[in-house]
């Protein structure tokens, strides 16, 4: 019988969720990874790990994730045959764990490249699309910056099926990242964010301008298959005119070859002129895969064996204090700078104070660095310590304001308490109240807040919409800043004084508000006058809020400060609510309903709003309490529960004649 979870590891599973999907963003839309591989890989191992003990939390859980949902820069299609990620392995172990489940032990070993996975569909030999990975069901369109790639073909030569979709990865060598980065304004962190950055260019002519190269390693879609195993498969990419690892690739037949080759790889790592992670093996017949299938997102028949973290030893210069908008205090490790793996590293995050009590690390020890790739680096151990050491003292009072420092009862951060005046907190608070899903100012970024906040224009969100014509002139005059740019950042501003309610919400920085419950209030209540005066009982009474989270609503609605900086920005907005006007007596009214797969004709933000609309619920998971799940193309899991639990099941054009 499977175990119920506590509220505990329910907690632990659901914050795991959230900082796994916000670093798959940062990774996979916004080429800008903001933690380690090794941090990463150890959240995930975390969470599957829960998962497995725990089934009930698998559903919409890790165990079904691939990837990130598609960029709104781009356009999107759906992948005809869904492109699945690879499980991960990091010892001998777990390789044997996986080979003694194998239905045939002739394997293919490959490199695993650092870069980025594409998908080129080909049609009579032309290429006709080309798509990133995206969410696994759908993918972004980069066919035009596809065919400026010279590894990858327009049109293939020899024989080729009538429909091949070749998929591979995108990177660029270690020399060319060299040499894109001495030329370049902008400094990519590593060959794969440089890769990543210059494929997912809205304009190809900046594609073409960098030196990317590509390797083809398996396929999607297929009209007729003529190879029987992955070695032949790489033998056909080649006659088409593809590049492939095969220089590289091995076969093998027990754990111990795998091994072997992983060892033999690794003292030729830095030899290779191109980053790699790992290695990839796969069972090398086509019918044995075929025959053992895929889990919900990844196939059964390869894994991928990660290499360990790249690291350094380095000193500990110093720890320095960051305040975050809420008042967060986190420790940041200045360390003297080291190469590792490539870059530079001379910063590294300490999380909290709890994460130097348990390193024992002080000022001037010899630490262990480890990094894989990625742009925050983390600090392992410490490799040596001297009588000149100093440990560190964490200040009672913040670096930035002079407030007093508290740490509240069975929370780990420790926080600045001037939320009225402390510099860092006031340019956090305006930072998230001018972001995308909030207030959507363009061209009003971090920069922007930084200077008018030291200038004194700013000192609260309602200053904003008074900033052009009270410093118009001052900023014509000043440098970055010309006729023209105040006058578009005039209209942004201007465009930006008509808001949703449910954005309004979200952007005053209520405490545990993010922007799907800022939806729900924003429904359940209607106005932010209701809203203002609701109570703790009505809160609890809505499906997904809870004491606590109801509490931090009713007590930002009491703070006299929180107050007055609403009212004050209240005379310069005007608050429209035209997506959650709830249509009366629909047919979803009050009903629970999820989306899975892919719908061909609406994305899924726009079928949410139109269900919302509609008076439906729209959940990201499937229990016993939902009533409807819409299924789409390449629905996967949710559908599956859907039909153990007897739920009503709509097609794409069930949907549509629902909100007819």
């Amino acid at each position: 019988m499977a175990k119920t979870a506590d509220l505990f590891i329910r907690a632990e599973h659901a914050d795991l969720m959230k900082k796994l999907n916000a670093w798959d963003i940062a990774y996979h839309q916004n080429d800008a990874p903001i933690v380690d591989d090794a941090t990463y890989d150890d959240a995930k191992s975390r969470v599957l790990a829960i998962e497995a003990e725990y089934p009930e939390l698998a559903v919409n859980g890790f165990s079904t994730h691939v990837g990130a949902a598609v960029s709104e820069k781009f356009k999107s299609y759906p992948h005809t045959v869904p492109m699945l990620s690879i499980s991960d392995v990091f010892n001998e172990g777990e390789v044997r764990d996986w080979f003694d489940k194998l239905e045939s032990t002739d394997l293919f070993v490959e490199l695993k490249v650092d870069g980025l996975s594409f998908a080129a569909r080909y049609e009579k030999g032309m290429l006709v699309r080309g798509l990133t990975r995206g969410s696994g069901i759908e993918g972004e369109d980069i066919t035009a910056n596809l065919l400026t790639i010279p590894d990858i073909p327009k049109k293939l030569s020899g024989e080729y099926p009538d429909v091949i979709e070749v998929r591979g990865e995108v990177y660029m060598a270690r020399a060319d990242f060299i040499a894109l980065n001495e030329t370049s304004d902008k400094k990519f962190a590593n060959p794969r964010n440089a890769a990543a950055g210059s494929l997912r260019q809205l304009n190809p002519a900046i594609t073409a301008s960098r030196k990317l190269s590509a390797f083809g390693y398996t396929y999607g879609d297929l009209s007729a298959r003529t190879w029987d195993t992955q070695s032949e498969y790489f033998e056909k990419l080649e006659s088409w005119g593809f590049k492939t690892t095969r220089a590289w690739a091995n076969r093998a037949q027990s754990v111990a070859d795998v091994q072997k080759i992983y060892n033999d790889v690794m003292l030729i790592r830095d030899e290779i002129p191109f980053d790699i992670d790992g290695l990839v093996i796969k069972v090398n017949p086509i019918a044995v895969q075929e025959k053992m299938g895929s889990r919900a997102n990844s196939p059964r028949w390869e894994i991928a064996y990660k290499f360990p973290a790249a690291r350094g030893i380095t000193k500990l210069n110093d720890i320095t204090i960051q305040v975050g908008r809420t008042g967060v205090l986190t420790p940041v490790a200045e360390l003297e700078p080291i190469n590792i793996g490539g870059v530079v590293v001379s910063r590294a995050t300490l999380h909290n104070a709890d994460e130097i009590a348990r390193l024992s690390v002080k000022i001037g020890d010899k630490v262990i660095v480890q990094r894989a790739g990625d742009v925050i680096p983390q600090i392992v151990s410490v490799a040596e310590t001297s009588s000149e050491s100093v440990p560190f003292v964490f200040p009672d009072v913040c670096p930035v304001c002079g407030g007093a420092v508290v740490q509240e009862s069975g929370v780990v951060a420790r926080r600045c308490v001037n939320s009225l005046s402390c510099p860092a907190q006031i340019r956090g608070e305006l930072e998230h109240f001018v972001s995308k899903h909030a207030f959507d100012i363009d061209g009003f970024g971090s920069r922007q807040i930084e200077l008018f906040t030291n200038m004194g224009w700013i000192k609260q969100a309602a200053d904003i919409f008074t900033l052009i014509e009270k410093h118009s002139d001052e900023l014509k005059d000043m440098d970055g800043f010309g006729e023209k740019s105040v006058s578009n950042l005039k209209s942004a501003i201007e465009s930006a004084k008509n808001v949703d309610l449910y954005r309004l919400i979200y952007a005053i920085g209520i405490p545990d508000v993010g922007e799907v419950t800022a939806k729900l209030l924003a429904r359940e209540f209607g106005s932010l006058e209701k809203l203002r005066v609701a109570t703790c009982e009505q809160l609890t009474q809505i499906d997904g809020i809870g004491e606590v989270m109801a509490h931090e609503i009713v007590s930002f609605f009491h703070d006299e400060h929180a107050m007055s900086a609403l009212d004050s920005l209240l005379q310069y907005v005007n608050i429209k609510n035209p997506e959650f006007k709830v249509i009366e007596n629909g047919l979803l009214n009050g009903k629970r309903v999820v989306l899975t797969g892919t719908l061909s004709k609406y994305t899924r933000d726009g079928a949410k709003a139109i269900l919302e609309q509609h008076g439906a619920r729209v959940s990201g998971s499937v229990s016993a309490k939902t009533d409807i799940v819409i299924a789409g193309i390449a629905a996967g899991s949710k559908l599956t529960d859907a039909q153990k639990l007897g739920i009503t099941i709509w097609s794409e054009e069930d949907f549509e004649n629902a909100i007819k």
